[in-house]
């Protein structure tokens, strides 16, 4: 049975609903694209963030847990949500944020450390090393009552909150697309989907192919038998966190014309994607397509001016 205090936090997220995008185009094509508008479930903790930490934090509540110390980047969604989950269940975190110390903290790592997580920079040589460590007990050094959670929750623990995700979806579909960073979202979803769906996957990062290989290794714990799934890795914009103005432009119309919050690191870019293989006759006619808006829109604030 889940923790009571997640079960009180769970409570308190919003509804994670479906809302078609009326596009000309995508009609024209007799295509049906429908939004999973997982950016609704909260403000800090949302989209795919929660779904990976769920399972992970009741793991972490059981264990008596003190301190939970994990990986990122310095805008990282990821550590951003740990940070805000850590104060609400009163666990202490820590951060190795890859890359030297800014003179002045960005948004997001003002509000990690204003919500008590501990920041520590590392070399990217040193970062990279870190990644070697994918259980929640090999990180070195550990001591007793702390948890080890590699880089965006990538863990067998994380999937079954993503796989929650699919019993939410009460229309029938041909396809699933979501972004891709250590794609264990996507992961989470092959696991959960019928062996008659597409799912594929946008990778946010430049020279993704080895993401094939980080899925396979997430799902052999699996009794997923699904081999439907690809990662489009032609979409990233030059690489992770890159954006060119094409692609800020894209997110602009669309914001006009559908109302929905895009960011540039993750759903905007698998948007595009779908977009641009929609118009190439990729998917075919009468097929539904169901997006993933995995949330992150904190990440905006490092694209303002």
């Amino acid at each position: 049975m889940l923790n009571k205090q997640l079960v009180a936090l769970e409570k308190k997220l919003g509804v994670s609903t479906l809302t078609q995008i009326i596009e000309p185009f995508i009609q024209e094509q007799g295509i049906e694209l429908y939004l999973k508008r997982d950016d609704l479930l909260h403000p800090v903790i949302s989209g795919n963030k929660w779904r990976k930490l769920k399972y992970i934090l009741e793991h972490a509540l059981a264990l008596k847990t003190h301190k939970i110390i994990s990986m990122g980047g310095a805008y990282s969604n990821h550590l951003h949500a740990l940070a805000y989950a850590g104060k609400l269940l009163g666990i202490r975190t820590e951060a190795r944020i890859r890359g030297e110390r800014p003179e002045v903290l960005n948004p997001t790592l003002s509000d990690m450390l204003n919500w008590g997580m501990h920041l520590e920079f590392v070399s990217r040589s040193d970062y990279r090393l870190l990644r070697a460590y994918k259980a929640y007990d090999t990180l070195p050094g550990l001591q007793e009552g702390e948890y080890w959670l590699p880089e965006g929750g990538a863990m067998d623990l994380a999937l079954l909150g993503v796989a929650e995700l699919i019993a939410e979806i009460d229309l029938d579909y041909d396809a699933l697309c979501v972004p891709c960073g250590t794609a264990t979202t996507l992961a989470g979803i092959v696991s959960a989907v019928p062996n008659d769906k597409q799912v594929f996957g946008f990778a946010a990062l430049k020279g993704a192919a080895y993401l094939n290989d980080e899925v396979k290794s997430l799902l052999k714990n699996t009794a997923c038998h699904n081999n439907e799934w690809v990662i489009q890795l032609q979409y990233h914009f030059g690489g992770f966190a890159k954006i060119r103005p094409e692609l800020l432009q894209f997110i602009q119309q669309f914001e006009q014309t559908q109302s929905i919050k895009l960011e540039p690191i993750y759903t905007g870019k698998m948007l595009y994607g779908i977009y641009d293989l929609i118009s190439q006759g990729y998917f075919k006619s009468g097929q539904r397509i169901i997006a993933i808006h995995t949330g992150g829109l904190q990440g905006n604030r490092g694209f303002s001016s």
